[in-house]
């Protein structure tokens, strides 16, 4: 019986705070301004470059297109800096794998960008589909990707697994079917959401989805 794992990216499969703090702290100092605490920045992940670049420069005039465009330019030189997979990142992969699920990839970020960071860091083999904010689906917390990924691979509601680490991850997989894992070590928040599985470490996705 096939099994159908999505993951999100950012905060689930690979930590990315520092990278996306360095950029956006980059622009932030283009147009004067001071820069920003981790903690703050990581409040600002989980919808899209765009939405993280609103956020981060909220309150301040600023031309949206020319500050998008330069987040676009800064993160793209800075994409592994120090991004990482998490502690047992590729291990739990492997273990998916070799078990048979579908592993697949639905991240708000831009397709280019996550598939670098995969490629980077030796996971990108693992998955059989990257779709990202550019795939023309609408992002997350819109179930649209992880239906098309269920139809394509026809598999059973009951065998399909949304892991993520944000309520835009657990929204959509509600909305589309699935049953939830919530990363806990992430950066984002529940708001309201109740996932069927809660984790705090990488290795503890694979054993869930094994084990259920």
């Amino acid at each position: 019986m096939a099994r159908l794992a999505v993951f999100d990216l950012d905060g689930t499969l690979v930590n990315s705070l520092r990278d996306l703090a360095d950029s956006i702290n980059l622009v932030r100092g283009s147009f004067g301004l001071p820069p920003l605490s981790s903690d703050a920045v990581r409040g600002c992940i989980g919808d899209g470059l765009r939405k993280l670049v609103e956020k981060a420069l909220a309150g301040n005039r600023y031309d949206w297109e020319s500050a998008v465009a330069r987040m676009k330019a800064v993160y793209g030189e800075h994409l592994t800096d120090h991004t990482r997979l998490f502690p047992g990142g590729e291990e739990g992969l492997v273990r998916l794998r070799d078990a048979g699920v579908i592993l697949a990839l639905v991240s708000n970020k831009d397709s280019r960008e996550s598939r670098t960071i995969l490629d980077r860091n030796g996971a990108l083999e693992y998955f059989s589909d990257l779709v990202g904010g550019d795939s023309g689906y609408a992002l997350k917390p819109a179930p649209d990707a992880l239906l098309s990924l269920r139809a394509k691979y026809s598999v059973s509601p009951r065998d399909c697994w949304m892991v993520g680490d944000h309520f835009t991850d657990m929204e959509a997989g509600r909305r589309a079917g699935f049953r939830r894992i919530f990363c806990a070590y992430g950066f984002g928040e529940l708001r309201g959401e109740t996932p069927d599985f809660t984790v705090n470490s990488f290795p503890e996705i694979a054993e869930t989805i094994l084990d259920h």
